[in-house]
C-alpha cells in the first residue's frame, strides 16, 4: 500500500490502511480505474500518443490489469505509431522499414510478439494486438503476414457490433492494411480469374476502409464536442485537440477512388470523390475534404467533357458504366454495414455543368487553402510552409484551367490576389496573377506584377517582354516597355530566342516614338533607331515572320517603298496568310501606283478576311481612285450592313440565372435585332417621280433624323472601338458623297457620326470641309478652330484651316498654319502643297520647292498611311 500513498495521480484516490475504510476502497478502485480507462481510451481515439506511457505508469501504480498485458499493448502501440509519424515519407514511397534502423519499430514488435505468446490480453485487446502486428508486418514490407493477421483478427466480424471510438480508427486501418497486402503481392499473369476475385476484394477492402474511417472521424467529433461541452460547464478551460490522422488513416480515407480512377473506371471513381465530400463534415475531415474537392476537381476538368456530364445528383450513365465493366454502382456491390453520416440532398443546390461543378469546388478549396496557409517565414515553419504552397498551388492551377473555360479572368485575378499574403517570392502564382491581370484588361496591374516576376526570375526573359507587350499594345509607355526590352537584351546569350524579340520591342517603341514627337530632328533620330533596332532583330533571327513584317512596315514608314518589298515578301514566304503583311503589300503596290494590283490583292485577302473593317476602308479608297466615289459607296454601304449584323445595339434582355458561375465574358454586343436599318441616304431627285425633290428630301431626311435620335437615346454598350468604326464608316460615306457632289447626303452622314461622338475631331473636320464646299468660309474656319483645339497635331485640320485662310486673304497666318502642318507630318504632300501655294502667293522663292518635295512625297505615298498597320507585339 505504500505505492498507493506516495501515487499523485489526480485520478487515483488515496488508499487508507484502516480496516474500516476497506468497504470504501473497493468501490472508488473500480470509479478510478473506469476514468482511467476512459483517458486512455479518448487518447488514443486522439492520437495523443505521447500521453500513453504517463497513463501506463499510473495503471502500474495503482495496480491496475496487472493480470493480463494491457499496459504492454498500450506501449507497444504508442511505441509504433511514434515511429510512423517519424517515417511517414517513407511509407509514402512504399520504402519498407527495419528494426535495425528503426529501435521503436523494433521495441514494438518484440512487446506484441511477446504479449500474443503469453496469451493473457482478452478476446477484444487481443484482436487489437493482432492488427497492431498486422501494421508492423506492413511497414516491414511482409504483405502476407500483414494479410494473414487480418485475416486471423477477423476484421469482417467487427462490423457487427458498437464498438469503441478508437477500434474504429483500428479497423478503418485493418481494412485498408489488408487492401494494400492484396496489391502489393504478385499474382501469375495465367490467373485472370483470381487477378479479377482479388482486384474485387481489395475494392472491397478499400470501401470499408473509407466508411469505417469516415464513421470514426464523426464519432470522435461527437466526443470531442460532448467533452468541451462538460468543461465549459464546469469552467474549465479545455482547447479541443486537433487529430491527424497519420499515414494509414489518410489511405483509408483515400485509397477506395484511388483505386478506382487508377483502373480506369471514371464513374465509379467519381461518384465516390462525390460520396466522400455528402459525408457530413467534421473537425478531422476537413484536410481531406481538401483534398478530396481538388482531386475531383482535375478529373472533371481533364476527363469529364461538356457533353457526358452527369450531375451529383443524376444516376450514373448506364453506358459509362458498362465502359467501366461494371453493371451497377461500387456502393450498392459492397454496402457498408454501418455507414458514416450524410448530408441530406432534398433542396440542395446541383451544378448545371462540369465546369460549374469544378469551379465551385475549387472556390471552396481556394478559401481552405488561402486560410490555412502558413505565412511564418520562419525556419521551423518552412516545410509547413512549403507544403501549403504546393497545396495552394495546385489548387490556382486548376481554377485557372476552370475559369479560363468561362473567361472569367477578373474573378480569377481576384482569387490569385488573395493568395499574395503567403506567397512571397513564390514566382509561379506571381507569374498566374500577371497573366490573369493581362487576360482580364488590369493592364497597370499587369505590368507591376510582371516586373516583380522579373526581380524574381532575373534570368527569365519571358516577365518583362510580356510586361512591355502591354506597355505598348495597351498603355503605350514606350519609355518603360524600352527599358524593360533593353533589360532583356542584357542578358546577352542568356536570352536565347527571346533576344530577337526583345530588339523587336525596342525598334517598335522607337517607331511609335518617332510617330509621337513634334520636331522633325527627333522623328528622324527615332526612325534610324528604329531601323538599326529591327535590322538586329531580323538578323538575330531572320526566320521570324513578324520581325521581317515590322522591319518592312519600319521602311514603308520613311518612304522606303522599293527596300520594303524584300522583308515584306520574306514574311509573306514564312507565313502567307497573315493579314498585316498582305494589308502592308497592297498599301506598297498603291505607293508605287499599282492602284489595280493593289486592289485585286485586296480583294483576295478580303476573301479570307470578309469581314475585316480595316481592309475595307482600304477598298473604298482604291475603288474612288479607281472607278470614282459612286462605286466606293457600295463598299460603305456592305460595311453598315457587316456592323450591323456582327454588332447591333440591342443587348439580349434575358439571361440564364440558373447557373452560379457566371458565362463566359460576353462579347462587344449580342446578335439580338435591333429593329435599327443602318443604310445610306439617297436624295437625289427622280425623273418620273411625283413628289418634289425637296419634299422627298426633308420626308427622309426627317426619317432618318428619327433613326439619329434612337441611337442616341440607345445606351452604347462595349468597348468604344466598335462605335469608332461606325463613326468612320459614316465619316468616309459623307467625304465620298463630297466627292461626287451630293452634299444634302454628305450632311446625314455627317449627322449620324455627329450623334456618336458630337465632339470629335473628325466630325468637325468633315463638317467644316462640308461647310467650305457650301462657301461658308466663316463656320468652316470656326469648325476648323474647334477641332484643332481638340487635336492640336492633326495635320489633315491644319491643312485644311491653313489653305482656307490662304484663300480668305489671310496668307500670313495661313503660312504659318501650314509650316506647322509640315513640321506635324513632313511626309504629307498636301502640306508641302498648300505651303507652296501660300509662298507663291506672296512671291516667296521658296515655293519651287515645296512643289517639288509635294511631287516626290506623293510618287510613293499610298492610298492609306502606312501607320493604319497595327504595331503591336
Amino acid at each position: 500500500m505504500e505505492s498507493c500513498e506516495t501515487a499523485t495521480c489526480a485520478v487515483r484516490p488515496r488508499v487508507s490502511e484502516g480496516p474500516r475504510e476497506l468497504g470504501g476502497m473497493s468501490s472508488r478502485l473500480s470509479l478510478s480505474l473506469s476514468r482511467l480507462e476512459a483517458e486512455i481510451d479518448r487518447c488514443r481515439a486522439e492520437c495523443q500518443w505521447d500521453r500513453i506511457p504517463t497513463l501506463v505508469d499510473q495503471l502500474a501504480a495503482a495496480r491496475f490489469h496487472e493480470e493480463d498485458d494491457y499496459g504492454l499493448l498500450l506501449q507497444a502501440e504508442a511505441l509504433l505509431e511514434d515511429c510512423l509519424l517519424e517515417n511517414v515519407a517513407l511509407l509514402r514511397n512504399s520504402t519498407p522499414l527495419s528494426e535495425h534502423t528503426q529501435p521503436k519499430l523494433a521495441q514494438a514488435k518484440g512487446h506484441l510478439s511477446s504479449l500474443l505468446s503469453r496469451g493473457r490480453l482478452g478476446p477484444h485487446y487481443l484482436n487489437e494486438a493482432l492488427l497492431l502486428l498486422a501494421k508492423v508486418h506492413y511497414t516491414q514490407g511482409h504483405y502476407r503476414d500483414a494479410q494473414g493477421m487480418c485475416a486471423r483478427a477477423g476484421i469482417e466480424e467487427f462490423t457487427q457490433a458498437e464498438q469503441p471510438i478508437y477500434r474504429l480508427r483500428l479497423l478503418a486501418e485493418a481494412f485498408v492494411i489488408k487492401g494494400l497486402s492484396l496489391d502489393h503481392q504478385a499474382v501469375s499473369a495465367a490467373s485472370r480469374v483470381r487477378l479479377s476475385e482479388r482486384e474485387e476484394e481489395c475494392l472491397s477492402c478499400y470501401l470499408q476502409a473509407c466508411d469505417t474511417a469516415l464513421l470514426f472521424l464523426q464519432e470522435l467529433d461527437k466526443a470531442v464536442c460532448t467533452t468541451s461541452n462538460k468543461t465549459a460547464k464546469s469552467s474549465v478551460s479545455a482547447s479541443p485537440v486537433e487529430v491527424d490522422p497519420g499515414y494509414f488513416l489518410q489511405a483509408a480515407l483515400q485509397s477506395a477512388y484511388l483505386c478506382l480512377l487508377q483502373r480506369g473506371h471514371l464513374v465509379q471513381g467519381t461518384n465516390q470523390l462525390r460520396q466522400v465530400l455528402r459525408v457530413v463534415e467534421s473537425r478531422g475531415s476537413q484536410n481531406v475534404r481538401k483534398t478530396v474537392a481538388r482531386r475531383l476537381a482535375e478529373v472533371l476538368l481533364s476527363s469529364v467533357s461538356e457533353e457526358s456530364y452527369w450531375g451529383p445528383l443524376s444516376p450514373s450513365p448506364p453506358n459509362w458504366l458498362h465502359k467501366d465493366g461494371a453493371t451497377h454502382p461500387k456502393d450498392a456491390i459492397y454496402p457498408s454495414s454501418r455507414p458514416p453520416q450524410y448530408y441530406s440532398t432534398e433542396g440542395a443546390f446541383c451544378p448545371q455543368d462540369v465546369v460549374e461543378e469544378a469551379v465551385l469546388l475549387l472556390l471552396i478549396t481556394e478559401s481552405m487553402a488561402s486560410g490555412e496557409a502558413v505565412i511564418s517565414r520562419t525556419p521551423e515553419h518552412k516545410e509547413a510552409r512549403e507544403a501549403s504552397i504546393h497545396d495552394a498551388s495546385s489548387v490556382y492551377d486548376l481554377l485557372s484551367i476552370g475559369m479560363a473555360r468561362r473567361g472569367q479572368y477578373a474573378m480569377l485575378s481576384e482569387c490569385l490576389e488573395r493568395a499574395m499574403k503567403f506567397s512571397f517570392s513564390e514566382f509561379h502564382l506571381w507569374y498566374q496573377l500577371g497573366l490573369s491581370l493581362m487576360a482580364s484588361g488590369k493592364n497597370e496591374g499587369a505590368v507591376s506584377v510582371l516586373k516583380e516576376c522579373a526581380r524574381m526570375k532575373p534570368q527569365d526573359p519571358t516577365p518583362p517582354l510580356l510586361a512591355a507587350k502591354v506597355c505598348i499594345n495597351q498603355l503605350h509607355w514606350l519609355d518603360e516597355a524600352e527599358a524593360l526590352a533593353k533589360g532583356v537584351v542584357a542578358l546577352g546569350e542568356g536570352a536565347e530566342e527571346s533576344l530577337a524579340r526583345a530588339h523587336l520591342t525596342i525598334g517598335l517603341c522607337y517607331s511609335l516614338q518617332a510617330s509621337d514627337v513634334m520636331l522633325k530632328g527627333e522623328r528622324d533620330e527615332f526612325n534610324r533607331r528604329a531601323l538599326h533596332a529591327l535590322k538586329t532583330a531580323h538578323a538575330i533571327d531572320p526566320q521570324d515572320p513578324q520581325i521581317a513584317l515590322y522591319l518592312a512596315l519600319q521602311l514603308a514608314l520613311v518612304r522606303q517603298v522599293s527596300a520594303a518589298m524584300e522583308p515584306l515578301q520574306l514574311a509573306l514566304n514564312l507565313r502567307n496568310d497573315d493579314l498585316h503583311s498582305l494589308h502592308l503589300l497592297v498599301l506598297l503596290l498603291s505607293a508605287q501606283k499599282h492602284y489595280q494590283h493593289a486592289l485585286d490583292t485586296l480583294n483576295l485577302t478580303l476573301s479570307q478576311y470578309h469581314d475585316n473593317f480595316n481592309l475595307l476602308f482600304t477598298k473604298v479608297k482604291l475603288e474612288e481612285a479607281l472607278f470614282g466615289p459612286a462605286v466606293a459607296l457600295q463598299t460603305c454601304k456592305e460595311m453598315l450592313h457587316l456592323w450591323q449584323n456582327r454588332y447591333d445595339y440591342a443587348r439580349l434582355s434575358e439571361t440564364d440565372d440558373s447557373s452560379s458561375i457566371p458565362p463566359p465574358e460576353p462579347g462587344p454586343l449580342s446578335r439580338k435585332p435591333s429593329g435599327l436599318h443602318l443604310t445610306l441616304p439617297d436624295f437625289q431627285e427622280t425623273e418620273t417621280g411625283s413628289q418634289s425633290a425637296p419634299s422627298l428630301a426633308v420626308s427622309r431626311l426627317e426619317q432618318a433624323m428619327s433613326e439619329v435620335s434612337a441611337i442616341s437615346s440607345t445606351q452604347r454598350h462595349g468597348p468604344a472601338h466598335i462605335w469608332t468604326t461606325l463613326e468612320r464608316i459614316w465619316l468616309q460615306a459623307g467625304e465620298l458623297f463630297m466627292a461626287d457632289g451630293r452634299l444634302k447626303e454628305a450632311q446625314f452622314c455627317v449627322q449620324e457620326a455627329g450623334s456618336l461622338f458630337p465632339t470629335s475631331h473628325s466630325v468637325l473636320l468633315l463638317r467644316g470641309r462640308l461647310a467650305e464646299c457650301r462657301g461658308n468660309d466663316t463656320e468652316a474656319k470656326s469648325l476648323y478652330d474647334e477641332a484643332l483645339a481638340i487635336n492640336p497635331t492633326g495635320h489633315h485640320i491644319l491643312i485644311h484651316l491653313g489653305k482656307l485662310l490662304v484663300r480668305m486673304g489671310r496668307v500670313g497666318l495661313g503660312e504659318k498654319v501650314l509650316r506647322e502642318a509640315v513640321q506635324t507630318h513632313s511626309l504629307a504632300h498636301e502640306a508641302w502643297s498648300g505651303l507652296g501655294e501660300a509662298l507663291q502667293s506672296h512671291g516667296g522663292n521658296q515655293a519651287p520647292d515645296c512643289f517639288l518635295t509635294a511631287l516626290e512625297l506623293e510618287s510613293s505615298c499610298p492610298i492609306r498611311p502606312f501607320t493604319i498597320i497595327p504595331r503591336e507585339l
